[in-house]
């Protein structure tokens, strides 16, 4: 039995969703429903013509957020319609076209069209269909759908929008799954639907008589589709959704027996790896050693492709070291000569003006320098491709496989139908697999040795070849009237970000893609206005975007996790506690005073309450408080900070450690929370990204290349500089619907972090990450050859 759903409230029942009002009352569109009334609203939806119970659902695109009510500061667009608005909107009509099956077990099965990365969606999109349809959790079996072109915008997983957007079409998927099982129950225990009642998977009548979900499926089936019109509950009673559940695929993560790309069984798919120019971007001229390199051991092939020279072999030690010992002429790179101080003044040559002239005493501003930094994930860049004459086969982690899917068919000269891309679970993503580049790489390697391959980065490959967050600058100006802040600026500038893989299909990713850059600087724009917002009354406020050369081919640069917030709010919060200390106020106090919505200033008293905001701390320590609103939520963070000498200058393992996060808070309202232990987990994930990046992680760029080769070198957090205390609470909201969370606790979390330091060392940092300009602390991996040796007792390993 198959079902599809159409998510269109009827006419008669369409209200638009009110954005967050900006009053100092609590949010009106969060306010529950009056005691004792529930609210309701009707959906279509579809039973699919299928041997099985298939059903779908159809959301239609309903009416515009209404406008914004009036405030101090005329609110800004992400206040009104952002990015998530945006994504969600575009997905909405082929949502009828994602379906669960019952199958003749009476288990439910989905094809999440998104990527699973660790963030916990499979795991989250279990428990909405078991609410639904009544089911044990362990019976729900979500797997990821391969590349299909015809979801177009449905199947790019970004912005932390996957549960925002696929939350109620799967509810209404499965609420016309459970009333087709019913209806068929009916026929089958000769009883009025009325009267029949689910339990873990079993209908039964008043008298006690029963049927199974696989039974009714069955019965349920239909040949032909058909429309279902369906209920949903507003504020359901609910035994699953908002129940903290361990994630349905941890046992198999860290036993071993998950799957991820790299341990997929693929015939005659041998390892593969590519050895990299040194200057990024480089590309080859000849290969003066091919021969000999292909009769080293278990070497079977070896040959040029676009993005350096393959090797093939039995074993990817065995590729290591054929690797190593090709001899390659380089061509140079796309910044010959170029260093991190080249490209700052280009950022601040492109810096656009700020309108308010500076005024003594009145003003307030800061400018801020972001480095380059890593965009590498725990599980390497690797991919599996079986190509044939006519036809392909991929196999990887990718959040855009439709995009993947169109490039791969170009550079084999394929139709796009002819090029199958299979969605594995991945090790992590931060916005790098986004692009597809290994699953390309891996086509043309498999396509130029006629055989298939299971191509895998080498560690060192990323940070120097691979994805990077674009280097950036922020200049921020603030006006002081008396006890208000009349005017709050600020101008972004930043190297070109890569958007061409556009919403995740062929047509706005060639369209970013074009070669001027202006189009793709669309796209940055486009993002930047949807995401950035000041939250705060602070009178007239701007925030523009400038991005330099609008080439996005000089840098591999992308999205990376939270893509512009953490920078902006770095910026911000620092020039927030400059305000406050301009007018002697406490900053929570401050940031209270002057916040806009109800549910940032919720958060924020939470966290200082649970932070212990204003305990007394050593000389040297100091705490750090930020807010962040993005993602229909809102986050509020405080942390205590050591930057006490023998703190700061600790070393391990021979590296200086710098300052020291000792406790963090971090307060959550996501909206409905649908798992609370994986909200949990994502935002201690966030805030290690958030910490890192203002304190150690980022990229040096010399010479036209990247010095780290390694998430070591790149300075990532590390168990001696974590906190040592943790705290996190995902505060009950008021609304029923769910926000984002994949990324909301990474800007706040960089910002407090930020602000601590300002206020334990009495001076506000300038240039992130803060020990970017302190002696390297490791000793540059050779470039020729690009990568370190292989193991060979199975026990060493190269960081």
């Amino acid at each position: 039995m198959t079902v599809p759903h159409e998510l269109s409230p009827s006419a008669h029942d369409r209200t638009p969703q009110s954005p967050e009002p900006h009053a100092q009352e609590p949010d009106a569109a969060a306010r529950p429903a009056p005691p004792g009334r529930t609210t309701r609203r009707r959906f279509l939806g579809y039973v699919l013509g299928s041997a099985g119970l298939v059903v779908a659902a159809d959301l239609g695109l309903g009416a515009s957020p209404a406008a914004a009510l009036p405030l101090p500061s005329v609110p800004q667009i992400p206040e009104i319609y952002d990015l998530n608005d945006f994504l969600t909107h575009c997905a909405l009509p082929t949502s009828n076209l994602i379906a669960i099956e019952i199958d003749e077990k009476g288990d439910a099965t989905f094809a999440l069209p998104r990527m699973e990365v660790g963030q916990g969606i499979t795991t989250s999109t279990a428990m909405i269909i078991a609410e639904e349809l009544d089911l044990p959790l362990e019976r729900v079996n979500v797997t990821l759908a391969p590349a299909r072109p015809e979801l177009l915008f449905n199947q790019l997983t970004g912005g932390s929008n996957t549960t925002i957007s696929t939350y109620t079409p799967i509810r209404v998927a499965a609420a016309v799954a459970r009333k087709s099982l019913l209806d068929a129950a009916a026929i089958l225990l000769g009883a009025q639907v009325s009267s029949l009642t689910t339990k873990g998977g079993a209908i039964f009548d008043s008298l006690g008589s029963s049927v199974t979900y696989g039974q009714a499926a069955a019965k349920a089936a239909s040949p032909t589709t058909k429309e279902v019109e369906v209920d949903l509950d507003d504020a359901p009673k609910r035994s699953v959704v908002g129940t903290p559940q361990r994630r349905i695929d941890a046992v198999d993560a860290v036993t071993g027996r998950k799957k991820f790309a790299m341990d997929l069984d693929v015939p005659d798919a041998l390892p593969a790896m590519v050895c990299r120019a040194p200057d990024l971007n480089g590309k080859p001229k000849s290969v003066r050693n091919a021969a000999e390199v292909k009769a080293m051991p278990g070497v079977t092939h070896v040959g040029v492709v676009p993005t350096g020279v393959a090797v093939r072999a039995k074993t990817f030690g065995q590729c290591i070291d054929a690797v190593r010992a090709l001899d390659v002429e380089w061509s140079e790179g796309t910044v010959p000569g170029k260093k991190a101080d080249d490209i700052l003044a280009e950022l601040k040559a492109a810096e656009l003006p700020l309108a308010v002239p500076a005024l003594g005493a009145t003003t307030v501003e800061g400018s801020f320098t972001f480095h380059f930094r890593s965009g590498s994930a725990l599980e390497p860049n690797c991919a599996i491709a079986d190509v044939r004459k006519d036809s392909a086969e991929i196999w990887s982690g990718l959040k855009s496989p439709i995009d993947a899917q169109s490039k791969i068919a170009k550079v084999l000269g394929l139709p796009q139908g002819k090029v199958k891309v299979n969605v594995v679970t991945g090790g992590g993503s931060f916005g790098r697999k986004l692009f597809s580049d290994g699953a390309i790489e891996a086509a043309e390697v498999s396509k130029a040795f006629g055989v298939p391959v299971k191509l895998m980065w080498h560690r060192a490959d990323e940070p120097r070849q691979g994805r990077v967050h674009p280097m950036s600058t922020s200049r921020v100006r603030a006006t002081v009237l008396g006890e208000s802040i009349a005017t709050f600026e600020q101008r972004h500038t930043s190297v070109t970000c890569d958007f061409t893989h556009g919403l995740g299909e062929r047509l706005t990713a060639e369209v970013a893609a074009l070669p001027t850059g202006l189009a793709n600087l669309g796209f940055s724009e486009t993002i930047f206005l949807l995401t950035q917002e000041i939250p705060y009354n602070f009178g007239v406020t701007t925030q523009l975007l400038n991005e330099t050369n609008y080439d996005f081919t000089r840098f591999n640069t992308s999205s990376v996790r939270n893509i512009y917030s953490p920078d902006v709010r770095v910026a911000n919060e620092l020039i927030v506690d400059q305000l406050a200390n301009r007018l002697k106020k406490d900053p929570v106090a401050f940031r209270r005073q002057y916040t806009k919505s109800g549910v940032v200033r919720r958060v924020l008293d939470r966290a200082a309450e649970l932070g212990e905001w204003g305990k007394s701390m050593p000389a040297g320590t100091a705490q750090g408080v930020a807010i962040h609103k993005e993602y229909k939520g809102a986050t509020a963070v405080v942390v205590e900070l050591d930057c006490r000498p023998q703190t700061v200058n600790r070393k391990v393992r021979d590296a200086v450690t710098g300052p020291r996060v000792t406790k963090a808070t971090i307060v959550v309202d996501c909206g409905l929370a649908i798992n609370p232990l994986g909200i949990e987990a994502q935002m201690m994930g966030g805030f290690s990204d958030g910490m890192s990046q203002v304190l150690t992680y980022g990229n040096h760029l010399v010479d036209g290349h990247f010095l780290e080769a390694s998430w070591d070198n790149s300075a990532y957090t590390r168990q001696w500089n974590t906190p040592l205390e943790f705290v996190c609470e995902v505060m009950e909201s008021d609304s029923t619907e769910p926000g984002g969370i994949g990324e909301a606790g990474v800007a706040a979390s960089a910002a407090a972090v930020a602000c601590a330091y300002a206020r334990a060392t009495g001076k506000m940092p300038t240039e992130f990450p803060i020990n970017f300009r302190d002696p390297l602390h490791f000793e540059p991996k050779s470039f020729v050859p690009p990568v370190p040796a292989s193991p060979t007792n199975g026990l060493d390993f190269v960081s």
